[in-house]
């Protein structure tokens, strides 16, 4: 038999017969490695124990340690164990398909009666006996004919259709696990035993349309999560808890923050409380941009199609913008607001961007080398459609203002001004509680405009500013922009989830494309390079993961009320009014409760409301001129006198810039 060569790890070779397993090899090296032997990988390629290797190629083997394909192996597994459950507790039941997820898997189910949620503890009880009989996991390779034909036997008409809709006529792989058989790619554990017991929970049941069209049938989806150890799982389950305890949704209402509504899909209506955040946080951004050396402008929102097809955004980006036709010969008294005139129809778009309209400023009036760099910064609202199945709260929407800037620069100012909004930024994000934060930066793609240069130059341009700035950075090859390379700023929150809010992008394309120029030393005209910047990104999204960073209990300069001063009997109202007024002459945010309620009362329901600090006043702090001071998620009360009180929230009030 022919002979190849198989090479480990280490750098070592073995020669092995051709056609020789995984699990062969395993078996080669140790009888320990053999049982501990989950899967390998051949060539970079995940390779099932049982597939044959046919060629000389790179082999390392897999266990239960191997992080990565051990998860995936886990929960492929587990989707086929509990549609063997399904099967096996209501055997009238159709499988369809079971792929593997973000930290788990679903599979689908054509059933006739719903399943509920007690349904999952004994589907979960149902696999847990499976994976204790160790059954052992086998694959066939069937030829398409044979496989059609056993799914007829079967019963298993959404089978039949997906192998009818793989091309070719490439044989099709069969696993079985234990007596249950599944059409499958793999690859898979060697048997259900290895799965562990105690490392996964079925979590939810949902409806979802056979291969997502809403004509087909209506299918019932079990979610499930799954990993290595239920430690692991335990640690999931924990972080999930934190994660709804902070979800900005039902803390936004329990705030009376903001709401959102199908007449608006997408898009925020802010209360008064959500909209004193927002312009708290936007002052505080106006304020460290003025002092940053921005000029602050204000471009319009609905733009003719001329500009976006000018810079190319009407061929590249119009299926994410909302089009408006407008009839300019209508009188706009008594005309049908519909168009009729199409010849004189203009069509326009809602901006979902600001960059070209920046540009049209710059092009105001002739530059000379000396204005640069001129650093133009908006609060720019824009307006992007997103598919509605991808909207998330004020997390991802459809109308939203950005802390936009575009910097119009030299070549030779590329580095000092990269080097510049990198600190910029850092201030920025230390003062907003999010010290610490990633730099990615991503690198030239395989199709591009631009010389290898130019793209060599603005690329040693941004290593060099991030080193001078003393930061580290991720290299991302190839992810940059058609245009130019980027920088991207992660930040990561209190539960360790990771968010991407600052960038930096170069950009040499648009002021070629929309006719920018300045005049250089040489009294040429010459294009200006257009470095496009966002620190916090979407002011929407920013003020999102700030409430589920603090879980509401927000900074007490930015809280939207920041004291409720409560009285314990109605005799002390006067006081309360005194030191409400007191506060708010000091530049805090403070309202009194007065009403006929028991003070215990009025503690919680302000506590559920996020409020920092409630002061509670009664008799004797009327005659003291004292408060009652009680802290939020705190049991203990002080009481304080009222100025020094007052002195001392009026510091925490300020702004952390204007300190």
């Amino acid at each position: 038999m022919a002979q190849i060569s198989l090479t480990f790890p280490d750098g070592n070779s073995r020669s092995y017969d051709q056609g020789v397993t995984p699990a062969d090899v395993a078996a080669s090296i140790s009888n320990s490695l053999a049982k501990k032997a989950i899967s390998a990988h051949v060539d970079g390629k995940h390779w099932d124990l049982q597939w044959p290797i046919e060629a000389d190629a790179a082999i390392s083997i897999n266990t239960m340690k191997d992080e990565a394909p051990a998860n995936e192996l886990v929960r492929h597994d587990l989707a086929h164990v509990m549609a063997r459950a399904v099967q096996e507790i209501w055997p009238e039941t159709k499988v369809t398909i079971g792929p593997v997820i973000e930290n788990g898997w679903y599979y689908d189910f054509d059933r006739a009666e719903p399943f509920t949620p007690e349904d999952l503890s004994q589907i979960e009880k149902r696999m847990k006996e499976i994976i204790n009989l160790r059954d052992p996991v086998k694959t066939e390779v069937w030829e398409r004919d044979r496989a059609i034909a056993h799914y007829e036997q079967t019963g298993e008409p959404y089978k039949i259709e997906l192998i009818e809709a793989i091309p070719g006529d490439e044989p099709l792989r069969m696993y079985w696990h234990g007596d249950w058989q599944d059409l499958c790619r793999g690859p898979h554990l060697q048997h259900t035993g290895q799965l562990p017991a105690d490392a996964f929970r079925l979590m939810s049941i949902a409806g979802a349309y056979w291969r997502g069209d809403s004509s087909r049938q209506m299918l019932q989806r079990i979610y499930g999560v799954a990993f290595t150890s239920k430690e692991k799982l335990k640690a999931y389950l924990n972080f999930l808890e934190e994660a709804e305890k902070r979800d900005h949704r039902r803390l936004g209402r329990e705030m009376d923050l903001f709401h959102m509504q199908e007449e608006a899909p997408g898009q925020v209506f802010w209360h008064p409380n959500g909209w004193t955040i927002y312009t708290a946080l936007q002052d505080y951004m106006r304020r460290k941009q003025r002092a940053g050396g921005y000029n602050e402008i204000n471009t319009p929102q609905v733009v003719d199609r001329k500009l976006w097809e000018a810079s190319g955004h009407w061929d590249k980006y119009q299926h994410h913008m909302f089009i408006v036709e407008v009839d300019e010969s209508r009188d706009g008294e008594n005309d049908d607001a519909s168009a009729t005139n199409k010849e004189q129809t203009r069509i326009n778009a809602l901006k979902p961007m600001n960059c070209p309209c920046h540009v049209q400023v710059f092009n105001q009036g002739l530059k000379s080398y000396r204005d640069l760099p001129l650093r133009l910064a908006e609060f720019g609202s824009c307006a992007r459609f997103e598919p509605s199945g991808a909207l998330h709260g004020i997390m991802r929407v459809r109308g939203f203002t950005q802390d936009d800037a575009h910097i119009f620069c030299t070549e030779d100012q590329i580095q000092q001004e990269c080097a510049r909004f990198i600190d910029f930024l850092a201030d920025i994000y230390r003062e907003l509680g999010f010290p610490d934060f990633e730099i990615r930066f991503a690198t030239r793609p395989e199709k591009r405009v631009g010389t290898d240069e130019s793209w060599d130059y603005v690329e040693g341009a941004l290593e060099n500013a991030i080193k001078a700035v003393g930061r580290d950075y991720v290299l991302e090859p190839g992810d940059g922009a058609f245009y130019g390379p980027k920088l991207d700023f992660y930040l990561t929150d209190a539960i360790g989830r990771v968010w991407q809010c600052g960038t930096f992008q170069v950009d040499p394309n648009l002021p070629e494309r929309l006719g920018a120029t300045y005049i250089a030393p040489n009294g040429e005209k010459t294009r200006p390079f257009m470095l496009h910047r966002a620190t916090l990104g979407s002011f929407e999204r920013f003020i999102g993961i700030l409430i589920e960073e603090h879980a509401g209990k927000l900074p007490f300069w930015l809280a939207p009320r920041q004291v409720v001063v409560a009285s314990i009997v109605s005799e002390a109202d006067d006081y309360v009014n005194e030191v409400v007024a007191k506060l708010r002459a000091a530049g805090v945010r403070a309202e009194a409760d007065i009403r006929n309620e028991k003070i215990n009362y009025k503690v919680r329901e302000h506590s559920v409301g996020k409020v920092p600090v409630i002061l509670a006043c009664g008799m004797k702090e009327v005659d003291e001129r004292t408060v009652s001071l009680r802290r939020l998620g705190e049991k203990a009360t002080s009481v304080q006198p009222l100025d020094d009180v007052t002195k001392a929230l009026a510091k925490e009030a300020t702004p952390p810039d204007l300190l």
